[in-house]
């Protein structure tokens, strides 16, 4: 079992939970009453990266089922309406503090951006690149990759530093005495 994503109310975790074919399955834990988890998509897919929305009422996740890792979102609790965001690959969806825009990391390495309502319904708009990241083909490791600010105009991107090289190390013994030599010292 994989924490992935806290209600902001605190009332309900999302986790991950391998199933016995070795795919990943998203299952709902409530923090007060029974705590008995419940499935919220349990499928041949692998699903997995869930993320609450803001108020609670939405959950961005990437599913399998397309044959490659896609965004999708869901109403929660679940009425078995979905939306997929991503078009082309995509992976680690996170929502912008407000709700309003869904960020993802596409296939290619791009960060994406896509602007939703959650008004009465879900309505998702076209997804628009923002900028490239090196993370391409390096988006569904066990961890995240990027974090977005509250209002989504700054990223803070984590990614392996490039090959660094060991530079020699000097070492000058009796650099005092050196100094005296080359510059007298007044009295």
């Amino acid at each position: 079992k994989t924490p992935a994503s806290w209600s902001r109310d605190g009332g309900f975790i999302i986790y991950e939970e391998q199933d016995s074919n070795g795919g990943s399955d998203l299952w709902i834990l409530p923090t007060s009453g029974d705590k008995k988890p419940t499935p919220f998509l349990q499928t041949p897919f692998n699903e997995r990266q869930a993320r609450f929305s803001p108020d609670g009422r939405w959950i961005a996740y990437l599913s399998s089922e397309s044959g490659r890792d896609e965004v999708y979102v869901q109403n929660f609790p679940p009425t078995g309406s979905k939306w997929q965001i991503s078009t082309d690959g995509g992976a680690q969806p996170q929502w912008r503090s407000d709700g309003k825009e869904l960020f993802y990391l596409a296939s290619d390495g791009k960060m994406m951006a896509v602007p939703v309502r959650t008004d009465s319904t879900f309505e998702a708009g076209v997804p628009k690149p923002l900028f490239q990241t090196s993370f391409v083909g390096f988006v569904t490791g066990g961890f995240e990759h990027y974090a977005v600010s509250p209002d989504g105009q700054r990223f803070l991107l984590n990614f392996p530093a490039g090959e660094t090289t060991d530079a020699p190390v000097n070492v000058v013994l009796n650099w005092f005495e050196e100094l005296k030599k080359k510059v007298p010292l007044k009295q």
